[in-house]
């Protein structure tokens, strides 16, 4: 299990990664839109080039963080079920919706998207819009974020195996994925609360 845990670990690093580049293509999307609307409304100039790289960035964002959304145990859950499961059992359905669900998801997603993605790459198809960008860059973004999903996918498979074989922590525990920040504004609440009450 030590191999498949420290395999697991480097995945993790690189999907943080591609997870902190991903939210600066969010601030390039901002910027981008911003000052594509200024310079319209100042100067009646618009381009369809950079209102489709708007798009291909937001794609980007969402496929290519995908992963990431996974591995900081933020995409949705039914939490009220959730918290009155035994951990054991939050992790059982886990393993399960991985191998189940989300692995067989990605590879038909991988394997639908890849042709796309070849045929535009090798006939250099354009957007249809004067001024639009080529097509290939973000019809690739497709294979490429659930591959990226699929690796984290089989990561935190290693992770919850490694928990019920008792070999590993909870990743499901919601302390063990609460993020600095939320620990901090927490502790800063109940400061607040506690002096609240003692000013009454």
């Amino acid at each position: 299990m030590t191999p498949l845990l420290a395999l697991s670990s480097m995945i993790d690093k690189i999907t943080s990664w591609i997870g902190k580049l991903s939210m600066w293509l969010i601030l390039a999307t901002t910027l981008i839109s911003a000052g594509n609307a200024i310079v319209r409304k100042i100067f009646n100039v618009s381009s369809n080039g950079l209102l489709e790289i708007q798009w291909y960035l937001f794609a980007a964002v969402f496929l290519l963080g995908a992963g990431y959304g996974f591995l900081k145990n933020s995409h949705v859950r039914i939490d009220f079920v959730a918290t009155k499961l035994s951990a054991r059992t939050r992790n059982w359905i886990d393993v399960v919706g991985i191998i189940v669900v989300l692995l067989p998801f990605c590879m038909l997603s991988i394997a639908l998207s890849w042709p796309l993605f070849t045929n535009a790459l090798a006939t250099g198809e354009m957007s249809q819009n004067p001024g639009g960008l080529i097509r290939w860059p973000a019809y690739a973004l497709i294979p490429l974020g659930f591959s990226l999903l699929a690796l984290q996918g089989l990561s935190e498979l290693v992770k919850r195996v490694a928990f019920l074989r008792g070999v590993g922590v909870d990743v499901l525990s919601h302390e063990d994925t609460k993020s600095t920040q939320e620990k901090y504004l927490e502790e800063l609440e109940a400061n607040v609360v506690r002096k609240l009450a003692e000013g009454n």
